[in-house]
């Protein structure tokens, strides 16, 4: 190999190995950060389970309602066809 192709491998195998220590980095860092904070993601999680819950909830009268007012339409045309 010559000198230049040697520095661009050196440079690339630099450059890898940055990357992989700002990822750890970052890594470890993440870790910290969420075990601080878990009380504060079991909060927002009961939170957001809780919407869902009430969310589902406002689906079921929906539907129990559009089901109504289909099966309400109905017997209405078919008491008009009877005339």
């Amino acid at each position: 190999m010559e000198g230049g192709q040697i520095m661009v491998v050196v440079i690339v195998a630099i450059v890898m190995v940055a990357s992989i220590i700002k990822a750890g980095v970052r890594s470890s860092s993440y870790h910290l950060r969420g075990s601080r904070d878990d009380g504060q993601f079991r909060v927002e999680n009961q939170q957001l389970r809780s919407e869902v819950q009430e969310l589902k909830e406002r689906i079921k009268v929906l539907e129990r309602i559009t089901i109504e007012k289909e099966n309400s339409l109905a017997k209405e045309i078919e008491s008009l066809r009877d005339r």
